[in-house]
């Protein structure tokens, strides 16, 4: 049997008094997904274990059936992976987020969404201004790049910019956890308040600000680590060859890290323009020639991110209607069954804006199974899910266990 996981990543919510109380997977019309809620199995499941922030680095590690506290080593070195930056010993990878500042306030996590060109120019001219054999910056996509520290001390304690819109950064900036950090933690803050100076002025800000856009003016180092032991999920679970298709350099390496292949979809830009139909006939030619797909998908989070709520009820039901449509119909007709599993990683709540802990909602279906009582699929119709309240790597072992899945 092969699977497929589809992943709407922060598509989990709360309900919203603006759509009568309900939260956007309930307010949103998704005739698939609830069908095959209906058809399978449905339940809770906490991705984020104790002692660790609701990241999508955290929970999606946790999805895949990782030992978290085990291989987390930061979200940097993840996304080094798929950007095919080596972390050698006694180097510190860093997440480094475009950000708009103004006055003393962090406006958005994104510097207004800017384009993965205007950013690779901004990320060259700070090597340039900034770069040494202390700091380099590796650029990425749209406002996610790579900040690498020779001797960085990991042991700091920073704060993902996306928990603090519309915010004062400075209380926020990067502090030791012991003395032996402090060196590290005053570097990142010069490097921070140093782009503050130099970005303003570039002239890709100065475009943007002409044009009535956020400018990108300013950086925003943060979840760091070294390189990371994990095995692959050839050698974790019944996995013969397995692909990962996402257009966020995180999801992309965790997977080179858990020994998937990265495919790679042009137009996919991690938004609600993503391109949904180039993703999901990618997800079925990968089904074709391998076991299990993971296939990410990431405009709700984003949605999330900018508290907008229409955004975020049209993201879930285009992934309803481009993703899931789709990859249920025409896996009906092939002779090997196909299981097919649909969860956020996290809630990405529009009222807060960042991430939370929650338990989020999933489904797993095949064409053999004998259905629960759940009816639709959103939060609160999972709870009566007949596995219950999952946690961590439980997942999993549920979707690759025939006696549960099939029972």
């Amino acid at each position: 049997m092969k699977r497929i996981i589809i992943l709407g990543d922060g598509m989990a919510d709360e309900p919203i008094a603006a759509l009568g109380n309900k939260t956007p997977l309930q307010a949103a019309d998704t005739p698939y997904m609830d069908l095959l809620a209906r058809k399978g199995k449905n339940g809770l499941l906490n991705t984020v274990p104790d002692g660790f922030s609701p990241g999508s680095e955290i929970a999606n590690l946790s999805v895949l059936g990782y030992d978290v506290p085990s291989v987390y080593e930061g979200r940097g070195v993840l996304e080094a992976a798929s950007m095919g930056v080596d972390i050698q010993p006694g180097e510190m990878a860093m997440r480094c987020n475009l950000v708009c500042i103004d006055g003393e306030l962090l406006v958005n996590h994104s510097a207004g969404h800017i384009s993965t060109a205007e950013a690779a120019e901004l990320i060259h001219f700070l090597n340039e201004q900034s770069g040494s054999e202390l700091f380099h910056f590796y650029p990425g996509v749209s406002y996610r790049h790579l900040l690498k520290m020779q001797g960085g001390d990991k042991r700091i304690r920073c704060t993902p910019p996306h928990d603090i819109p519309e915010t004062p950064f400075r209380p926020h900036l990067v502090q030791p956890e012991i003395e032996e950090a402090a060196f590290t933690a005053v570097e990142l803050n010069q490097l921070i308040l140093a782009s503050q100076s130099l970005l303003p002025d570039h002239p890709v800000n100065k475009k943007r600000v002409a044009e009535g856009k956020h400018p990108a003016n300013s950086i925003w180092p943060w979840s760091p680590g070294y390189r990371p032991m994990m095995k692959p999920l050839t050698e974790l679970y019944p996995i013969s060859s397995g692909a990962v298709i996402s257009a966020v350099d995180l999801i992309r390496g965790i997977g080179v890290y858990a020994g998937l292949e990265v495919i790679m979809v042009e137009g996919a830009t991690g938004l609600y323009d993503t391109n949904y139909e180039g993703k999901a006939q990618a997800a079925l030619e990968a089904l074709k020639e391998k076991d299990f797909v993971y296939l990410h998908i990431e405009a709700s989070d984003e949605a999330g991110h900018e508290g907008d709520v229409p955004l975020k009820v049209k993201t879930i039901e285009y992934l309803d209607a481009r993703i899931v449509k789709t990859i249920y119909e025409e896996t009906l007709k092939w002779d090997e069954p196909v299981t097919i599993a649909i969860l956020p990683d996290h809630p990405t709540p529009c009222a807060i804006r960042t991430h939370t802990r929650d338990a989020i909602p999933f489904l797993i279906w095949h064409r053999d199974m004998q259905a629960d009582s759940v009816q639709a699929y959103d939060e609160f119709a999972a709870r009566e899910g007949s596995y219950g309240l999952l946690h961590g790597d439980q997942f999993m072992q549920t979707l690759y266990s025939p006696k549960k899945a099939d029972s």
